[in-house]
């Protein structure tokens, strides 16, 4: 398979997960779109590695995902650069926990406007370019928590359910016009995100870091084992093939097991 000629633009790609798909996409031959924060140096290491690597055109858009003016700008500056998005991936993220009635009114704010309100204005102002084309992908990193609640993750498991039902809605709608929408539903991923909560786990909750991985992280995931960043993104890329042309409107489990039960 190739996707030579295709534009993919992958929300929070700075790093874990998006960068894994980013890697994925620009090695099937397809230019990116990086988006999110971190070190400008960082990031340009990241972007520059990817044009060598794999021969594509790579850029960085740093739009703020609460702020909808820059995620259609950001879809706005693809298509000018490119010349069309294809590829959607809508993977920028964040998470807070609380119980629902100490939780801050502007986490609940943020973690709905990145994880479920920035999918929306982005898939908004990708569409009808994907229409006029007829051909499209559109696929959102939910999360174990779109099938399944944990508590004191009220915004968070909100959000990634709503994901599901964008998901399914926007599929029914373009069914008939070669665009593919679905979501991917990990249970826990190896990032640096989950690696650096583990020592903090280990002094609050008194105990080792393997008691933390496997009694902690990977208790609900019955392979005790976590998903890792390119497992996902090797998923991206099947739903980005011809093969994968009548699987739309999925949420497609990632979790070991998880949500079997």
């Amino acid at each position: 398979m190739t996707l030579a000629s295709k534009t993919a633009v992958i929300t929070g790609s700075t790093s874990g997960i998006g960068l894994a798909i980013a890697r994925a996409l620009a090695r099937e031959g397809a230019n990116v779109m990086l988006n999110g924060f971190g070190r400008p140096e960082d990031i340009e290491t990241e972007r520059g590695g990817i044009e060598r690597e794999f021969g594509v055109r790579a850029l960085h858009s740093a739009a703020d995902m609460t702020r909808p003016d820059q995620i259609a700008g950001m879809i706005a500056e693809a298509q000018a650069a490119f010349g069309s998005v294809d590829i959607l991936i809508n993977n920028a993220g964040v998470q807070f926990v609380s119980p629902v009635e100490d939780f801050p009114l502007e986490k609940w704010d943020q973690i709905i406007a990145i994880n479920l309100s920035a999918a929306f204005h982005a898939i908004r102002a990708a569409v009808p370019g994907m229409k006029s084309r007829g051909w499209g992908r559109i696929i959102s990193t939910a999360s174990a928590h779109s099938k399944v609640a944990s508590p004191f993750k009220s915004a968070y498991v909100t959000a990634k359910h709503g994901i599901d039902g964008l998901t399914k809605t926007v599929a029914l709608e373009l069914a008939t016009h070669g665009v593919t929408v679905n979501c991917i539903s990990p249970g826990y991923v190896w990032t640096p995100l989950v690696e650096n909560q583990i020592p903090e786990t280990m002094k609050a909750r008194g105990l080792t870091r393997e008691q933390v991985i496997n009694d902690v992280l990977l208790q609900a995931q019955p392979t005790k084992q976590f998903v890792t960043p390119e497992e996902v993104a090797a998923f991206v890329v099947f739903l980005c093939s011809d093969a994968a042309k009548q699987i739309t409107g999925a949420n497609l489990s990632m979790d070991g097991g998880w949500t079997a039960g």
